[in-house]
Order: structure tokens, then C-alpha cells, then sequence
């Protein structure tokens, strides 16, 4: 039976997580032009207009995936103007780019966490790991949910990081493509694949995809974290 205060735990990490990568989607996009996700409230930390806009994705699909799997997975979702990233497609790359990165910016900071956690005694490094043991509490008590939350919290950023800069639609590693190619092609690209059903694909393979990815992925940051 799933355990129910780990699983607290990890919708904690799970609604922090997506709530920043979409609101940096939201906030990037205001700061380049386009208000769509400002006006729909999507512009904050406040995790409860993420969820009115995807409950399906951020209570129900974490829930059920933990009671199934033991770990969480779902979705959120900030809207925006597809006019205003047709004119400016280099600015929707760098909108789309803003999600994982503000993930990737998490696992540096959980990480930096975790070493000054080390390094004042709080924290020592398990001898193998896992999504939920990052980092190990050198005592019993409070410290062992902040152990385990932080650990989460690094597992989780690197997953959706990961998953998300794979270039396929509706993926944002898809979305940053046009910031490679020059505006007409950009436009082109674009108009192609949100035109197609790729989306249907795209899930599909990233889904199969992120299994052979990730392991390696975990394994490098890991070592990043703890060099030697």
C-alpha cells in the first residue's frame, strides 16, 4: 500500500514543480508581448489557478499515478496567442525554453541545498539511490520528510527537464526548435506541426523514449552532485 505521508510529500514536490515551469511559460511570454496567460491568471506561484485550469492533470492523474505506481505524474498548462508566436516565432521558442529551464534551475538549487545539508551535518549520501533518496536525514524526525522532499524535488525537476526538451510536439523541446532556424522557416515549421496530429505521436514516443533517457540523465546528475 502506498505510503500516504510519502505521497503527500511527493504531490507537494509535484504541484511546486509544474506551477514554476508554467508559470516561467507565463512570465516569459508577458515580458515578450503577449498577455494571454497574464490575463488568465497563469502569472504566479499560486498553485490554485494552475489547478482550476487542469484539474484533470495536476489532482486526479498525480493522484491515481501514485496509488498505481508509486511515484507522480501528470500535466498543467498556461495559454497563449498562436498569432503572436506566428509573428514572433523566435519568441515563442524562448517562451517554450522557459519551462525546463526554470525545472533545471530547481535541481541547482534543491542541489545546493542538499550540500549545505551536507556540509552542516543535516544530511549524509546513501550508498545507492533512488527518486525518493537523494540524500539521506543523519537523524530521525523532521529532517527525514525534509530529506525526502528535497530528494523528490531533484528526481522530479530532472524528470520533467528531461521529458520536456524532447523535440517532439507538443513537447517544449518542439517549441524551441525555431530558435535554430531562420523566421520564414521557422514559421513554416510551425505551421506544420500544429496543422498535423503529431501531438497523439509525439506523446507516445516521448513516453516510450523518456525510459532509456532518463537513467543515464539521473545517473550524471547524481554524479554532479556528489563528484569523486
Amino acid at each position: 500500500m502506498p505510503d500516504l505521508a510519502e505521497g503527500l510529500l511527493w504531490y507537494l514536490a509535484f504541484i511546486f514543480s509544474v506551477v514554476v515551469h508554467e508559470a516561467s511559460h507565463a512570465f516569459t511570454a508577458l515580458k515578450l508581448g503577449d498577455s494571454t496567460a497574464y490575463e488568465g491568471g497563469q502569472v504566479t506561484l499560486d498553485p490554485f489557478p494552475h489547478i482550476r485550469r487542469e484539474p484533470l492533470g495536476t489532482v486526479v492523474v498525480p493522484i491515481l499515478s501514485y496509488l498505481v505506481g508509486g511515484w507522480m505524474i501528470g500535466w498543467a498548462s498556461a495559454p497563449y496567442d498562436p498569432l503572436w508566436a506566428r509573428n514572433y516565432p523566435q519568441r515563442s521558442a524562448l517562451m517554450a525554453l522557459a519551462g525546463p529551464a526554470a525545472n533545471l534551475l530547481v535541481v541547482a538549487s534543491v542541489g545546493l541545498a542538499i550540500r549545505i545539508g551536507l556540509s552542516i551535518g543535516l544530511f549524509y549520501i546513501p550508498d545507492s539511490f533512488n527518486l525518493v533518496h537523494i540524500v539521506r536525514a543523519s537523524q530521525d524526525g523532521t529532517m527525514t520528510g525534509v530529506a525526502a522532499l528535497l530528494s523528490i524535488l531533484f528526481s522530479l525537476n530532472l524528470l520533467l527537464f528531461t521529458f520536456n526538451l524532447i523535440p517532439l510536439p507538443p513537447l517544449d523541446g518542439s517549441g524551441i526548435i525555431p530558435l535554430l532556424l531562420s523566421r520564414e522557416r521557422a514559421v513554416a515549421y510551425m505551421d506544420f506541426v500544429h496543422s498535423s496530429h503529431l501531438s497523439f505521436i509525439g506523446i507516445f514516443i516521448a513516453w516510450k523514449a523518456i525510459g532509456y533517457l532518463f537513467s543515464p540523465i539521473f545517473i550524471v546528475f547524481v554524479k554532479l552532485l556528489y563528484p569523486g
